[in-house]
Parts: C-alpha cells; sequence; structure tokens
C-alpha cells in the first residue's frame, strides 16, 4: 500500500471510529437527559419518597429497602453516565489505537481490535460504576442522600470536596493524568498495538484503570453536586476534558483543586441553612 493510499484509508477509519464515538455518547448524553427530566417532579414533596432513575416515573417510600431492580436501574445509570461524561475524553486514545493498528497492518482490521480495546477501558468504568452504585446505597441507606441525589450532609459533602481538591496535588494523580494525556507514548511503554483479543482487552483495562485512578475522585462530586444535575455533570465532563487534552492539563488540574478546597472550607464555616 502507498503512503497517499494508506493516508487516505487512515482518513476513513478516523470517520468511521470518530463517528462511532460521537453517537455513543450522544445516546449516553440523551439516556442522562431523559433521566433528568423523569426525576425533576417539578416542585412536588418527595421528602417521604425516592425515584429510581428508569425513565418511568418510578418511586418507592424512602423508607423501603432497595429491590435488585432499583440496584440495577441505578447502576446501569451511572455506566451510561460514565460513558457520556469519558466518551470525548478516551476519544483520542482509540482513534491513535486505530490508526496505529492500521499502520501496523494487523490483518488489515483493525477495527475489532479497537472495539476490544474499548471494551476493555469500559470495563474499568464498569467496575467503577459498580462500586459508586454500592456507595450510593449507603449513603441512602444511611439517611444521607435526598429525593435529587444529593448529599443532604453539608460536612460530609465539605469533607468530599475537601478530598477531592487534595487528590489534585498528589503524585497518584499526576501519573494517572500523564497516562491520559499522550496516547501514543501510553501505547509505546505498554508494547503498542495487539491483534488478539486478549492482549486488546488487557491493554484497553489498563488505560480505563489509569482513567478511574485519574478521575474518581471527580466524579464523587456528583453526590456534591447532585447525581442527577445535568449542568453539574456537564461541568465535570468539561473539567476532565481540559485535564485530559490541553498542554496544560496539570495545572488545570490543581487549579480545579485548589477551588474545591476552597469550596469544601467555605461548606464547613457558612454551612447552607
Amino acid at each position: 500500500m502507498t503512503d497517499s493510499a494508506l493516508e487516505t484509508v487512515l482518513r476513513r477509519d478516523r470517520f468511521i471510529v470518530g463517528g462511532a464515538i460521537t453517537i455513543i455518547v450522544a445516546l449516553a448524553w440523551f439516556y442522562v437527559l431523559w433521566l433528568a427530566s423523569d426525576m425533576d417532579m417539578g416542585g412536588m414533596d418527595m421528602t417521604d419518597f425516592r425515584m429510581i432513575p428508569a425513565g418511568v416515573g418510578l418511586m418507592l417510600p424512602a423508607s423501603e429497602p432497595w429491590r435488585a431492580i432499583e440496584f440495577g436501574y441505578v447502576f446501569v445509570m451511572w455506566a451510561v453516565m460514565m460513558v457520556g461524561m469519558m466518551g470525548p475524553s478516551v476519544a483520542p486514545m482509540i482513534l491513535m489505537y486505530a490508526r496505529v493498528g492500521r499502520q501496523s497492518r494487523a490483518q488489515g482490521k483493525p477495527f475489532a481490535a479497537t472495539g476490544w480495546f474499548a471494551a476493555g477501558y469500559l470495563i474499568a468504568w464498569s467496575a467503577f460504576s459498580l462500586a459508586a452504585t454500592f456507595l450510593q446505597w449507603g449513603i441512602e441507606r444511611a439517611a444521607l442522600l435526598d429525593s435529587k441525589m444529593v448529599m443532604s450532609s453539608s460536612v460530609l459533602g465539605a469533607i468530599v470536596l475537601i478530598a477531592a481538591g487534595a487528590y489534585q496535588w498528589t503524585p497518584l494523580k499526576n501519573v494517572c493524568l500523564a497516562q491520559c494525556q499522550s496516547p501514543f507514548l501510553f501505547l509505546m511503554r505498554n508494547g503498542g498495538f495487539r491483534k488478539d483479543v486478549r492482549g486488546c482487552l488487557l491493554l484497553g483495562l489498563r488505560h480505563g484503570g489509569y482513567c478511574v485512578g485519574c478521575c474518581w475522585i471527580l466524579m464523587a462530586l456528583l453526590f456534591v453536586g447532585g447525581v442527577m444535575n445535568v449542568l453539574w455533570i456537564a461541568l465535570l465532563a468539561l473539567l476532565v476534558l481540559l485535564e485530559k487534552l490541553t498542554p496544560f492539563g496539570r495545572w488545570i488540574a490543581r487549579a480545579a483543586g485548589i477551588g474545591c478546597l476552597a469550596a469544601g472550607a467555605w461548606l464547613l464555616v457558612w454551612p447552607p441553612q
């Protein structure tokens, strides 16, 4: 294959992979918006009830234990929300994987391998979503989560903000962020493109692990601003995007950390009435 022909194929691959990512992210955001709209009860008093994020107006008495179907709906909510929030920031990594696969001429079929790599990445965030579901269950059982999925304790909210702010300055955050900021270097440091399914999955899982390590505490902030607060979700997704895709992402992370520390201190000193 000549260089010009290869470049034409690479442009086609970018279009196909980029289009697929765009559609998946758009569907995830549509689902989140649908759930948020369903859970907005227009000012109704929901003190004694809790909404189930199912998109069909399901609710249960606040005192009733979670059922298996509710756990499932909450897990799906978190998993789909992570796809919508993390999809834009991981797109360069997935596009790079498809490009390296095509250049290596791995059986001339880089799409399947790229799909398995993306699947490995999503497995990592699915594991996080499962942990977040258990955490939400625990907070709700402790009567610290209101009907809008906002942490009702200002002290606990302040602790989460301060923890998030401090984590933004830690060496672990820097290591994980560095792995997410340089897709090509990540591939070269971890053995490059993999042809086999297992290798693709494990490499995607490793990258997803670094991504979770970079952003997990930011996702915990959803409990402070509202798990179904669309504006808050969008702001956190934008912060993740700026951290990973801009040359000064580390400084953005640290500036966000200072903001979280200040907000947490403010909340401790002047809790809302």
